[in-house]
């Protein structure tokens, strides 16, 4: 055991067997599975293809639009879906607020609304048209209807 008021250096906190020699743990040496592998396994997701999964679980560019895990979960809970065409319009949606210098900006689509932030690309947030009514928006500085 160490006494941990006695040690004054890191050095000190590796354990060694007598003679100085100083332990160290056998990881099995390579035969374990490969990170890749690891990454397969537990995700399905090849290094490859890393980038932007949209609610549909396709797997989008990483410069694409990106939707949030709240945004994802709200769009389950509420039923929203949005086709691979919706997606565009909505990138391209996001392109005009970022020319116009919208930070945050509100999406107005397919009888739902998207709050996005126009700066990461990313939607934070979706309601459908029975959560806008009686709705406060706060935090954006443009809105865009599409």
């Amino acid at each position: 055991m160490v006494d941990l008021k006695k040690i004054q250096t890191f050095d000190q906190l590796i354990p060694t067997q007598p003679g100085g020699k100083v332990n160290k743990p056998d990881l099995g040496a390579g035969t374990g599975p490969s990170f890749k592998e690891t990454l397969d396994q537990v995700g399905g997701m090849k290094p490859a293809n890393l980038g932007q999964v949209n609610p549909q679980g396709l797997v989008k560019p990483a410069d694409g639009v990106k939707f949030s895990n709240h945004a994802i979960e709200r769009m389950k809970t509420r039923g929203i879906s949005y086709s691979p065409e919706d997606i565009t319009k909505l990138q391209d949606a996001i392109t005009r607020a970022a020319a116009k210098g919208s930070k945050d900006s509100l999406v107005l689509m397919n009888d739902s609304a998207l709050i996005v932030s126009v700066k990461n690309n990313t939607v934070v947030t979706v309601m459908d048209k029975n959560a806008l009514k009686e709705n406060v928006f706060t935090n954006i500085d443009s809105t865009v209807v599409l």
